[in-house]
């Protein structure tokens, strides 16, 4: 056991996402001795009394299959249509194994939409934690089936991370085709390194993270990356490790060095930030100064005029925005004003926004604090 992990052996609710490449061979059709690997894997856990939670991807390739394709589909349309028929198919496959390990297993499909508004938000949080309590494992996807661009999630990394934050999770895992972050693409740099722990995420961590996944997933590090920096401030830890590692799930839960470790931050947020957080799609972005940014890391202070140097989006009153320096999020807020009031005001002290707007009552901040949520 790593000394340095040995938090990761308390982690109690655990959830793990697998992606296309772990589950599927090349030819797109689904790896059954992984698949029961894995499920084996999980049932150990739910047994030593882990709360289990997995994230699956496969839809669309579980569908290739019965409909004879032999390439991802390209269209939107056809990627639903395929998912419609995969998603049966693999939600049968999971049932069948994991009930000969003695597991119940509960389907769930999400969209953005069900993390972007509170009360479903509330309404998703509480049917998972019932099906924990009930001692059922969730396998959650997305509803590619129906959803539509504008709450649609994209990738399963973001995902699983907007699941740990709505069901307080102790610890995400990712698995995939890569086994951590490496301190150079290894596949071009012979020299490149695993790079065990990343206690801070930078921009540094972006630009190593390189480009897409392989053509049967849709998740590259840098999104793995996003959701590290999503989970983490909800003082949530994740592990990227590949899912081809023989025993790589036990392995981590008891604390051996497997992959790359994002240790969780200290902090306890209520279940407005959590909801913050996993809402994920901004309606806009505010860009700040040093100075403001600063004042909102350090001293958790609130997002005021003065410090905003660019706004972008159109948003109202009320909606969530990503506030940005120097090209990476630091924190996510509901908003006080509309993007063109801040627009009018940025730059300004919060005593002359009265007489910038024209009328009398107006917030001090533009961002309360008790409404932001530090990213970093």
């Amino acid at each position: 056991m790593s000394e340095q992990r040995q938090a990761l052996v308390a982690k109690k609710r655990i959830v793990v996402k697998v992606g296309s490449s772990t589950l599927t061979y090349a030819t797109g059709k689904l790896n059954y001795h992984r698949i029961d690997r894995l499920a084996r894997d999980i049932a150990n856990l739910s047994n030593q009394g882990k709360e289990m939670i997995l994230v699956s991807s496969g839809a669309v390739s579980a569908g290739m299959g019965p409909l004879g394709l032999t390439h991802k589909p390209q269209s939107i349309r056809e990627k639903q249509a395929v998912a419609a028929v995969g998603q049966g198919v693999l939600m049968h496959t999971y049932e069948k194994i994991f009930r000969e390990y003695g597991q119940t297993v509960g389907q769930v499909l999400l969209t953005r939409m069900d993390a972007h508004d509170r009360s479903k938000f509330i309404n998703s949080r509480n049917t998972l934690l019932t099906m924990l309590d009930m001692g059922i494992i969730p396998i959650i996807n997305e509803n590619d089936v129906v959803a539509i661009d504008e709450f649609k999630i994209g990738d399963n990394d973001s995902l699983s991370a907007m699941v740990s934050t709505i069901i307080d999770a102790d610890l995400l895992i990712l698995l995939s085709d890569v086994d951590g972050l490496y301190t150079k693409n290894p596949q071009e740099h012979d020299d490149a390194r695993l790079i065990s722990v990343v206690e801070t995420i930078d921009r540094h961590c972006y630009d190593i993270a390189g480009g897409a996944g392989t053509a049967r997933g849709t998740g590259g590090m840098f999104t793995k990356i996003q959701a590290a920096a999503l989970v983490t401030a909800a003082h949530i830890d994740m592990v990227i490790a590949s899912g081809s590692e023989e025993d790589v799930l036990r392995r981590i839960c008891v604390g051996e060095e497997v992959g790359t470790w994002f240790p969780g931050k200290e902090t306890s947020l209520h279940t407005k930030k959590r909801w913050l957080l996993s809402s994920g799609k901004s309606r806009g972005t505010i860009i700040v100064d040093e100075g403001c940014k600063n004042a909102i890391i350090q001293h958790g202070s609130s997002l005021l005029a003065v410090g905003i140097m660019e706004v972008k989006g159109t948003f109202e009153a009320g909606d969530i925005v990503s506030i940005m320096y120097d090209g990476l999020v630091i924190a996510k807020g509901i908003v006080h004003y509309n993007a063109s009031d801040i627009q009018a005001i940025k730059g300004y002290k919060s005593e002359d926004i009265s007489h910038i707007l024209g009328h009398e009552g107006v917030y001090e901040e533009v961002v309360h604090r008790d409404n932001l949520v530090i990213m970093q």
